[in-house]
Formats: structure tokens, sequence, C-alpha cells
């Protein structure tokens, strides 16, 4: 029989398992062998995630290391080699590194790193193949079939870093694509917006079966909207240059139906996750819209009103997404959350208050708001932690 790979947990959610368990035990829903079986099939790590050892780091860094210097090779022409035989070098290369992860027994890290080689391998053969028929190698349709074999890859064999290397050149070629022919900034914002409300129903829509893939989508969807709205509140960000074409048609298209799809099937407050992402695009959307003009050496009632509102919406997506981030046990919600408000307060501050609050001032304004803001969210933190944390108990004692 094959070694069961075992699923790292936290703590906590190891903990309410194993109460869940017994009660069904006592219910007489499982018996003890089976409680047993589901109980093997996880593995409780620390609350600080204790999984991502000094030897997986190395491995994984490796791996990307050398995917990325097959793409350097070919980027690099292989002169001394014909096209042809160039094609199949790397081809060969790619197909080794998919039967070593896949067809062969080796677990854990090794294959992790094996199957990232892989992923990473299959862009230097879509990028030699492309060579080899004068294809020009800065098209983006490229990286959206590089995206698409690292996709089918990942699903194919429920292969996490292939997920990772599908999703990066996948948003890559949805917000690239776009502004090919016709690229402008507020472009870009309704590229990152609608590739943040796809990523995060996609998310909604694994929780149903593929949890560890709803974490990266999830996660991946955070930072696009924090990032959308970070380019829509910036004073320089207008219309100019501005105009639908085609590929946003259908971005946006794609991202209304993925989010009517995940409200269809999630259940409870998950529901709320693409609607938020959702009401996100739209105020990116309006941010950009509404223009002050750029001169942010003269600031006047309509700056600051314009600025205002953008903090005002950048913190309420940190905070909930520090929600859900203590919701879904997924600290990298909280990190983007966090490092995101830094960076966009930052800018803020010095793009458009500097102009009234100078020199020295603006770093003591600064860092008043950096404490109040630390100190608000780590009471919100706890505060839902101590919520879920109640919660479960009850569930226990019922």
């Amino acid at each position: 029989m094959d070694t069961i790979e075992q699923r790292p947990v936290s703590s906590d959610h190891y903990r309410w398992l194993r109460r869940e368990l017994a009660d069904w035990q006592a219910e007489g829903i499982v018996d003890a062998g089976t409680a047993q079986a589901i109980t093997a099939r996880y593995l409780e790590v620390g609350d600080r995630h204790r999984r991502f050892s000094l030897g997986r780091i190395l491995l994984l860094l490796g791996a990307a290391f050398v995917g990325v210097g097959l793409i350097w090779l070919v980027a690099a022409n292989l002169d001394q080699l014909p096209p042809l035989l160039r094609f199949v070098a790397v081809a060969a290369i790619w197909l080794a590194l998919i039967a070593a992860a896949e067809l062969s027994r080796v677990t854990g890290a090794v294959r992790g790193s094996l199957r990232l080689m892989a992923a990473l391998a299959l862009g230097a053969v879509i990028f030699q193949a492309a060579q080899s028929m004068q294809v020009p190698a800065y098209s983006p349709a490229l990286i959206g079939l590089w995206a698409a074999g690292a996709l089918a890859h990942a699903y194919g064999f429920r292969a996490l870093m292939p997920l990772v290397v599908g999703v990066a050149t996948g948003v890559v070629w949805w917000i690239w694509q776009p502004l090919w022919d016709n690229g402008s900034v507020s472009g870009a914002v309704v590229g990152f917006g609608t590739s943040g409300v796809a990523a995060i129903s996609l998310a909604v829509i694994h929780d149903r079966g593929l949890t560890r893939f709803g974490q990266v989508w999830r996660s991946v969807g955070a930072l696009l909207a924090m990032i959308s709205l970070f380019v829509a509140a910036v004073p320089y960000t207008t219309t100019d240059g501005f105009e639908w074409n085609r590929w946003l048609l259908i971005a946006l298209v794609l991202a209304g139906v993925a989010a009517g799809l995940a409200v269809v099937i999630a259940r409870g407050r998950a529901r709320l996750e693409p609607l938020v992402a959702i009401g996100v695009l739209g105020v990116a959307g309006l941010m950009v819209l509404w223009d002050t003009g750029t001169d942010t050496a003269h600031v006047d009632l309509a700056d600051w009103a314009h600025a205002a509102a953008g903090v005002v919406a950048f913190v309420a997506l940190a905070v909930a997404l520090v929600a859900l981030g203590t919701l879904r046990d997924n600290p990298v919600l909280t990190v983007i959350a966090m490092v995101g408000l830094v960076i966009f307060t930052t800018f803020q501050s010095f793009a458009v208050f500097a102009a009234i609050v100078q020199g020295a001032w603006l770093f003591i304004v600064l860092g008043l708001i950096f404490v109040a803001t630390g100190f608000l969210f780590d009471r919100a933190r706890r505060g839902i932690a101590a919520s879920l944390t109640d919660a479960d108990q009850e569930g226990a004692a019922r």
C-alpha cells in the first residue's frame, strides 16, 4: 500500500479535528480504526508553521535557480546547437523532470522541488519552440501558454508548486495581454482588479475540495486587489489614454462569471469574499474616474478628499484581509495587508500630505499613524481569534 502524504495543519485545526472525531466515535458515526486513519492523513505543525524547514527552503530555492537557468539558456539561444536540437534537448529535460516528479517514488520536499523545476522548464520549452518558429519572445501569448501548461500539471497531479508557477504566469498574462496594443495606467487598474476578483472567486470554489489550492488563489487575489486599489488611489492615475478593448471586456466577463459561480457554490460568509472583491474593483474604478489633477505641489480640498477616500478604502480592505486571514488560518493574508498598508500610507504621505506636513513632523505623524494602526490591527486579530476559540469550545461542548 502506498504511503499517504500527510497534509500539514495548524495546531488549532488539528485539535479541532481530534475533538470532532471523538464526538463522531461517541455517536457511532465512525469506528476507532477509521478515526485513526483520518488523523494519520494530517500532520500537526506549530503556530509558527515550522513546516518551512531549512532543507525545504534550500530545495525549492535550488529548483527555482535551475528552472530560471534553463530559461536563461534558451534566451541565450544556445548558438552552438541547431534550433531543432535545442528544442529536443530542452523538451527532454522537461519530460525527465515530469517523470521524476510524478512517476518516481520521491515524496515531500524533493517531489516539490522537482515539480517546481518541471513547471519552470515548461517555460523554456515554450520559449524555445517560439524561437524556432520565429515568434517574438516578448509576446504575452507565450506567457499564457506557459500558464496553461503549468496549471494543467498542477490540477492533473494535485501539485502545489506548478500551481504557484501557473498562477504567477497567468496573472502576468491576464494583465499584460489587454495592455499589449493599447496600454494605460487605468487599463492596468482594470486588469489587476478583474484578476483579483477571479482569483478570490476561484479560491472560494476550491474550498469545496482543494483547500491548499484555494489558499494560493486567495493570497494572490488579495495581493491583486490591494495593488488595484493602490494604483487607483495614486493622484497621477487618470483615464488619459484609456480605451476598452476586447481583452479588457473578456477579463471583465470572466471575472463576473467566476464571481457568480463562487456565490452560487459557496456557503455562509464565504459568499462575501467575491462580493468584496467586486466592491474593491468598483471603488478602484471610481477613484480613477475621480480626477483631481496631478499637481501635488498645491494640494486643495479636492486633493484632500481624494486622498482621504483612498486611505479609508485601503484601510478597510486591509482590515478585511486581516479578518479573513484569521478566519481562514492564512497568515499570508495578514502579512499582505500589513505590508501593503505601510507602503500605501508612506506613499500617500509623501505624494500628497508632504506639501502640508513637512520635514520631521511628517515622519512623526506617519509614525503615530503606524502605531495606532498596528494597535488596532492587533486588537482586531486577537478579538477574531478569541471569538473563533469560543465558538470551537461551544461546538465541542455540544
